[in-house]
């Protein structure tokens, strides 16, 4: 008698049952959306030696392998590693963290993304949940990462500052500003910190370096995107440090582990509960 699949626990490693009768799609671990060149090459490898030929590119920026047996699994994991390949997860965890290029690579770029997404990695991935959990980190407002579909979204922006005495009245930071938060009156710019959203496109605009921007981190909670979408909600202001912002995600997911039933997103629960709750936690947390 053929030895019985527990296809749930390999499920929580990424692999994921196709329809064809023993054969599964393996998630790789793509922290932040990057790969080097050498984990590329043993994909390649893996991919021709046990699967199709061929990858798919999920939409959370991930790599999944097609066609892999589940008598290969084994193997293939073992392969994966070797080249420096880890797998990915799936089912009621925190997922592989995304993260667009950030402020290493990109001018618009607010925060260093892809150090956070790491960072972040290391603190949660693969946390037992009552769901699935989704972190997605994104440089600036420019939000090429959708930030507030994920459960916690990060956005990286500034806090300003004018220095009068090295404006030379161009006005190029007016014009920058798509929130109207700047305007010039007799060669002077004043700023409204109530239209403000920190997207520094003053700091990145002006010649003379009359702004200075202070990095720090935008928070969002409840995103969601799948059958139900909700765009997550900011409850505290921008957080200027990583241990505070720590503190935050830490207090966010303690609240979620703590209230949700089984099978409930954060957004499910948030929506049960109402909002009260998370915001006193998170609150507490930045203020701690």
């Amino acid at each position: 008698m053929a030895e019985k699949i527990d296809y749930k626990a390999l499920k929580a490693g990424g692999f994921m049952k196709q329809v064809q009768k023993g054969y599964g799609s393996l998630r790789l671990a793509v922290i932040g959306g990057n790969l080097d060149a050498k984990a590329l090459k043993t994909v390649s490898e893996v991919a021709d030696k046990y699967g199709h030929g061929y990858v798919h590119m999920t939409s959370r920026q991930g790599i999944e392998i097609p066609f892999i047996h589940v008598n290969d699994l084994e193997k293939v994991k073992e392969e994966l590693a070797a080249g420096g390949v880890g797998t990915g997860v799936c089912g009621p965890r925190v997922r592989t963290i995304t993260a667009c290029q950030g402020s290493e690579i990109c001018p618009s770029g607010c925060i260093d993304t892809y150090t956070l997404a790491k960072e972040l990695d290391a603190r949660y991935f693969g946390r037992e949940l009552p769901h699935k959990f989704k972190f997605g980190v994104t440089g600036c407002q420019n939000n090429c990462l959708k930030s507030e579909e994920n459960d916690v979204g990060i956005k990286g922006g500034m806090t300003v500052e004018y220095k009068e005495d090295a404006c030379i009245s161009c006005g190029v930071c007016v014009k920058a500003c798509r929130e109207s938060a700047l305007t010039m009156t007799d060669g002077k710019v004043t700023i409204d910190r109530s239209k403000c959203n920190n997207c520094a496109r003053c700091v990145k605009s002006c010649p003379t370096d009359a702004w200075e921007g202070t990095p720090g981190y935008i928070v969002s909670f409840g995103g969601t995107f799948g059958n139900k979408i909700y765009k997550a909600e900011q409850y505290v202001p921008i957080i200027r440090d990583k241990e505070t912002l720590f503190r935050v995600t830490d207090a966010a997911i303690e609240y979620f582990e703590a209230n949700a039933k089984p099978s409930e997103r954060f957004r499910a629960t948030l929506t049960r509960l109402g909002d009260e709750g998370l915001r006193e936690a998170v609150n507490n947390a930045l203020n701690a």
